[in-house]
């Protein structure tokens, strides 16, 4: 014999299934807001302050080597980590639409990329560490290569959403600001990897801190638009 909930009771269970989803929603938004800003906190601060090391010229990958390596390692594992979970939750908050497959899927292959490269090291390179002989290694092809695919794929999911806010009247400046940052994000990053040498490592993090900037202020955008739909 199976027992029905009356009317009210089964609007309640649905209702609070609805808040449960939302809420895990919200905390996976949240991580896009948390793990780019530790990871440029984190590459800023220990490009100024680490001993022997140049901002300037030296890209935040170089960061990995020394015996302070584990510091940077451990923010492109957190930040890749972290950037997994707000893909999940713009999947879950785009729905359906434009850009609401390509946008999570680049995304997430940004978090994976920035996984890989946290756990196969760079090489010594452009004087870093001090000392060091300049080696290529098949680690360091690998944590190139991830390079590659977290910058690409961040300018696509930056077009890929440029390409849903354009939809709506209501979000054109955010597709203004997504379409600028993906172009910031690609100008820069291919700059960086001139032969030409130079402020690399400046170049880079200009790519840096758009490309993650725009990630953040995208998580905590639509985690108070998903806020206010559930008030």
């Amino acid at each position: 014999m199976t027992t029905q909930l009356p009317h009210s009771a089964a609007n309640n269970v649905r209702q609070a299934d609805l808040t449960q989803g939302e809420q895990l929603t919200r905390r996976l938004l949240a991580a896009g807001i948390v793990g780019p800003a530790l990871f440029v906190i984190v590459l800023l601060v220990e490009g100024a302050t680490r001993p022997g090391y140049d901002a300037f010229r030296q890209f935040g990958s170089e960061l990995s080597l020394s015996n302070q390596g584990w510091e940077q390692i451990a923010n492109f594992l957190m930040c890749g980590v972290l950037c997994l979970a707000f893909a999940v939750g713009l999947r879950r908050t785009l729905r359906s639409g434009r850009g609401s497959i390509a946008g999570p899927v680049a995304l997430a292959v940004f978090g994976l990329a920035l996984v890989v490269a946290g756990i196969f090291v760079t090489d010594p390179a452009l004087g870093y560490p001090p000392g060091a002989a300049e080696v290529q290694t098949m680690h360091g092809a690998i944590h190139a290569l991830a390079g590659l695919f977290a910058f690409v794929s961040l300018a696509v999911a930056c077009f890929a959403l440029t390409w849903r806010f354009a939809g709506n009247a209501h979000t054109r400046g955010w597709a203004l600001y997504s379409f600028v940052s993906g172009a910031v994000v690609l100008v820069f990053f291919i700059a960086s990897v001139a032969p030409d040498g130079g402020p690399i490592g400046l170049l880079q993090r200009v790519a840096i801190v758009t490309g993650w900037t725009w990630i953040a202020a995208i998580a905590f955008h639509l985690r108070r638009e998903t806020g206010q739909m559930a008030q």
